[in-house]
């Protein structure tokens, strides 16, 4: 199966709350490669590569978040990236 890249960028109160070891947590146990920080509006992009049913599994996660985490809205974008080894918090 083709490799797929998504650019995800969830907003509400995903920062200080372990959103990004969270989803890095959760990207290497599915497999999925990139990268996870903090942008400075207060959003957590998420940037993943990996097969479908991965970043399927992880955007419907995503749509959660980590326990302490308020997710009030999750945009997905598929974009061309250069897929790296590992997912790392930026």
């Amino acid at each position: 199966m083709d490799e797929q890249c998504i650019r995800v960028r969830v907003s509400g109160l995903v920062q200080g709350v372990f959103f990004r070891a969270s989803t890095q947590e959760q990207a290497r146990a599915k497999g999925i490669s990139g990268y996870v920080k903090n942008l400075p509006d207060g959003r957590v992009e998420v940037v993943a590569c990996g097969d479908e049913d991965a970043l399927e599994r992880l955007v419907e996660w995503l749509h959660k978040g980590p326990d302490r985490a308020r997710v009030d809205h999750v945009d997905v974008e598929t974009v061309n990236f250069r897929s790296h080894q590992g997912f790392n918090i930026k």
